[in-house]
């Protein structure tokens, strides 16, 4: 491949990333504008804010391997690969939802694009991404499955585990942390002492990386390392991605008049959108103008009209399915 032709591949990844973080962007806004309506009859959590952590981990994935998500799991679904149409059905409770209408904005399974679970039940996924990654060493595949978790999933007493099962086991799992600083409404300094969260991994003599958030490109790189140690029977790495989400803990709207974090700190993360940022890099660099940035804007509209029109014309589940793929 000639030189231009390889500029030319990495400029049309990059348009990708750009073009991915936009989406998620665009249809999480439209969800907020409206969530009012009082039709989509289930909690959202949004990511507005921490686009580049999804887009940019994904970008390392190949289409077969995996991922966990949690309650705030719409940007990796769509980072994955997921359908939109299929996601928005799920939101509004539809049957033509990628869980029949059943589970809403948490519970969005999608193997076709390896989106194993999200989960809302803070850390209890974690293990599942464990599981299923010893499952493909078991049977000789080489995947790899990434967990996200929060801050304050790390809390918790199976992430714990899961860490060090995976570190003995040398499991191909990548546990990503989308360290945004709160869980719910507190802080990560009124919750946990004063040490960076990569040092967790040294219990488990485990390697990890920082990498900020909110720069798309560093986050696959960094996660491509993981990834390709983990492909190789390496065996897992902690990432610690530091973002931050600019709506509230759970809900459409924004929350800055509880007063739980200073407007300064809020004003500051918003400075640093990884969607804008990016955009301008690439306009810089060449790769993208603002006619293009238009287009890509405009092409992602149609999308969103005709998949919210398609989720609401969808019917609900027939009530006599209500105890179809129930457990016991």
């Amino acid at each position: 491949m000639t030189e231009a032709a390889l500029a030319a591949q990495k400029d049309a990844v990059r348009l990708d990333l750009y073009r991915s973080m936009q989406r998620i962007r665009l249809v999480e806004e439209e969800i907020a504008k409206r969530y009012s309506e009082q039709e989509m009859r289930c909690p959202v959590h949004l990511s507005i804010g921490q686009e580049a952590t999804a887009v940019g981990s994904c970008a390392a994935l190949r289409n077969d391997d995996q991922i966990i998500s949690s309650h705030r799991g719409h940007g990796h679904y769509m980072a994955k690969g997921g359908n939109l149409k299929a996601m928005l059905a799920e939101i509004y409770g539809r049957v033509d939802g990628c869980c029949g209408g059943r589970g809403g904005s948490m519970h969005l399974f999608d193997d076709s694009v390896g989106m194993l679970a999200s989960v809302p039940i803070v850390a209890s996924f974690v293990p599942l991404g464990v599981g299923a990654a010893l499952a493909y060493r078991h049977f000789g595949q080489d995947r790899v499955c990434i967990v996200y978790l929060g801050d304050g999933a790390t809390e918790e007493g199976v992430f714990h585990e899961s860490m060090n099962l995976a570190a003995v086991h040398k499991v191909p799992v990548v546990f990503f942390i989308e360290n945004n600083s709160y869980s719910c409404y507190i802080g990560l300094a009124d919750r946990q002492p004063v040490r960076p969260l990569t040092d967790m991994a040294k219990a488990y003599a485990m390697p990890s990386a920082s990498v900020d958030g909110n720069d798309v490109e560093a986050v696959q790189a960094v996660t491509a390392q993981a990834v390709a140690r983990a492909r190789s029977g390496g065996g897992p790495t902690l990432i610690v991605a530091d973002t931050y989400r600019w709506r509230e803990h759970c809900g459409p709207n924004y929350d800055n008049d509880l007063g739980y974090r200073p407007m300064a700190e809020v004003d500051a993360w918003r400075a640093r959108c990884p969607v804008d940022t990016f955009g301008a890099k690439l306009v810089a660099d060449g790769v993208l103008t603002e006619a293009g940035k238009a287009a890509i804007n405009a092409e992602i509209e149609a999308e969103m009209a005709e998949a919210f029109a398609f989720a609401k014309a969808s019917p609900f589940p027939d009530p006599k399915t209500v105890a179809d793929r129930v457990y016991a």
